[in-house]
């Protein structure tokens, strides 16, 4: 049997070492939200096409009214915010230039969020998983 002697500044505060759930949960909302920043830069790029972009933003539309139905309110906030992209997609396609305008550059910078909040879980997931590995040595 082996004892190590300790010194005061060599003991991590348990609370500091965040959990394998919680660092799960940051991991995935990351890489939810790097994807769905790239899923709305690809819905800019495509509503550029006329007939393509609104049969897109139909759908997107159509999916995003089918989760407001459900039981889970995350689901419903996600379907919410679906409909919306879906119908600023659909938007950008009108024939008025100042929706044309406003409804890509909306679709831009939720994208450009979306990403740059993806970016900043991601990191404190590392953070975490640093924390973790370190611990446990």
């Amino acid at each position: 049997m082996s004892y190590t002697i300790l010194m005061k500044d060599d003991v991590e505060k348990i609370d500091d070492i965040p959990s394998t759930s919680s660092l799960t949960k940051l991991g995935i909302t990351a890489i939810s939200y790097i994807a769905g920043g790239i899923f709305l830069f690809l819905l800019n790029f495509i509503a550029r096409f006329r007939v393509f972009g609104l049969v897109v933003g139909a759908v997107v539309c159509a999916v995003g009214i089918g989760s407001l139905f459900s039981k889970d309110m995350s689901d419903r906030k996600a379907g919410l915010l679906i409909t919306a992209v879906g119908a600023l997609t659909i938007l950008s396609k009108s024939r008025i230039t100042v929706l044309v305008a406003i409804s890509g550059t909306l679709l831009s910078i939720g994208a450009v969020g979306l990403i740059v909040l993806g970016i900043i879980n991601g990191i404190k997931f590392l953070i975490g998983l640093k924390k973790r590995s370190n611990f446990t040595e």
